[in-house]
């Protein structure tokens, strides 16, 4: 074996270091156990080499984009540097901008705030709330909710067949051509099934659309090419990409965002800001910035810049076809795992064959989902989600329940044993060692086999070991 393939093999079966991967935590019965952090999807350890990057910059800290001094020059290089890097990770077209924000969340309420009048927006019901809600927001757009598709053929129809009837209700109405814009997801945070996001990009482009693409699930797992995807746009998180909080990404086309209002209003957004008096009223005129900074008011997150940059170095140097590889390895124990235990099913929308990222939802027969991964919690030290996991109409459609129904982003009040529409997640990625994976089927095993071995109780909304 050459050495290369040797380093490759190695990677394979090698989690990448992250933080927090040996701290102990305390069991409810007794005793101390390392912590195995299985809820990736709504937030993934920060890389131990992210976490080195940003301790090495930290002393030289400085202010951004105005300074004269050394460490605020060495700043803003470091922050502009850190936008290219990202730039070159998506595979940003040479006209395209990286904007820094908050989050997924901050980056599409950015791009809903810069959609012009009139657009329409077409988005499944099966996204995330970070991409389903921001677009009712803005007044004088139109929203237009597609139902859940069972495949990926059927979303590519379901989405052509809307397009189709919105050109025709334009051309009817002799209204010209509006602008119209997609939202999907690029893999699902329930189910993890990963979405055809070429062809729905060829089909809304063919009507005249454009498509942004919510890569927080999938930039973790999976290579993100906005060029090779034919995507308008692109956002994700840095706290899932192994990057602390406090920092996001929105990259795409320009066009749309020159033309907004700044998402913010301060400085760093304006190039000029004059104060003319007339008759006595005083009115300012503002010459704002056509590049990133339009929409980056305010001194800007230049260590979350950098710490998204220094993520995505790693994931590329670490390279993805090694990663995806072990991640596949480790998806299949699990399923199998749980395929063993006939109390057990798994959420899906596309079947057990479509492919995946490290997210896997499920429930137990006779459990109450937030007393299950309470136990997995208090008796095996495995950290994973419950609830709905802020994509309600999707859970509640997988799990037979109205999609219009209320419900709450955490568990249900219920007792424990007392069924609830909400579900469980596990996921992993990256960073996580085998032995997290075998130990969470292992305790799934026991826990429908055996029970759990201490009682609990509902408090605040959440079920939590009985310690009276």
């Amino acid at each position: 074996m050459s050495a290369t393939a040797a380093a490759t093999a190695t990677a394979t079966h090698t989690p990448l270091p992250v933080l927090g991967r040996d701290v102990l935590v305390p069991l409810v019965t007794g005793g101390e156990v390392d912590y195995a952090a299985l809820d990736y999807a709504a937030s993934a350890p920060a890389l131990q080499r992210v976490w080195d990057d940003i301790a090495a910059y930290a002393p030289y800290y400085g202010s951004v984009h105005r300074g004269a001094g050394y460490l605020s020059q060495l700043s803003t290089d470091l922050f502009e540097n850190s936008r290219k890097e990202v730039a070159a990770f998506l595979g940003c077209r040479p006209d395209d901008q990286v904007v820094f924000t908050r989050a997924t969340t901050d980056s599409l309420n950015l791009l809903a705030a810069a959609l012009p009048q009139g657009t329409r927006v077409f988005v499944f019901e099966t996204e995330h709330h970070a991409s389903l809600l921001p677009w009712q927001q803005r007044d004088g757009i139109e929203v237009g909710y597609l139902s859940a598709p069972r495949s990926p053929r059927q979303a590519v129809e379901t989405l052509e067949r809307a397009l189709a009837a919105w050109r025709a209700d334009d051309q009817e109405a002799d209204t010209g051509a509006g602008a119209a814009l997609v939202c999907v997801t690029g893999a699902s945070n329930v189910t993890g099934e990963l979405w055809p996001v070429r062809e729905l990009a060829e089909v809304a482009h063919a009507h005249g659309a454009r498509i942004v693409l919510d890569a927080a699930q999938l930039a973790p797992h999976h290579p993100v090419d906005i060029a090779a995807l034919d995507v308008d746009w692109v956002a994700f998180s840095g706290h899932k990409l192994y990057a602390p909080f406090g920092a996001g990404v929105l990259a795409g086309r320009a066009d749309w965002l020159r033309a907004a209002r700044p998402y913010l209003a301060g400085g760093g957004a304006s190039r000029k800001v004059a104060l003319s008096v007339r008759e006595g009223v005083g009115e300012v005129e503002v010459e704002w910035h056509t590049t990133e900074a339009r929409h980056e008011a305010g001194s800007p997150n230049v260590i979350g810049a950098y710490a998204i940059a220094s993520a995505c170095k790693a994931l590329t140097e670490a390279g993805f076809e090694s990663l995806v590889a072990r991640e596949r390895r480790l998806i299949a124990k699990v399923r199998e795992g749980l395929a063993e235990v006939d109390e057990v099913r798994v959420l899906s929308l596309f079947g057990d064959d479509a492919p995946r990222v490290g997210v896997i939802s499920f429930v137990v027969e006779g459990w109450n989902s937030s007393h299950f991964a309470a136990a997995l919690s208090a008796e095996y030290g495995i950290g994973v989600r419950d609830g709905l996991f802020c994509a309600h109409p999707l859970v509640r459609t997988l799990l037979g329940g109205e999609p219009g129904e209320a419900g709450e982003c955490g568990a249900p009040e219920t007792a424990p044993g007392e069924r609830s529409l909400n579900a469980i997640r596990v996921s992993f990625g990256a960073g996580t060692p085998d032995e997290h994976v075998e130990r969470f089927v292992g305790a799934v095993k026991e826990l429908v086999r055996d029970g759990a071995k201490w009682s609990y109780r509902t408090e605040d909304g959440r079920c939590v070991p009985d310690r009276g």
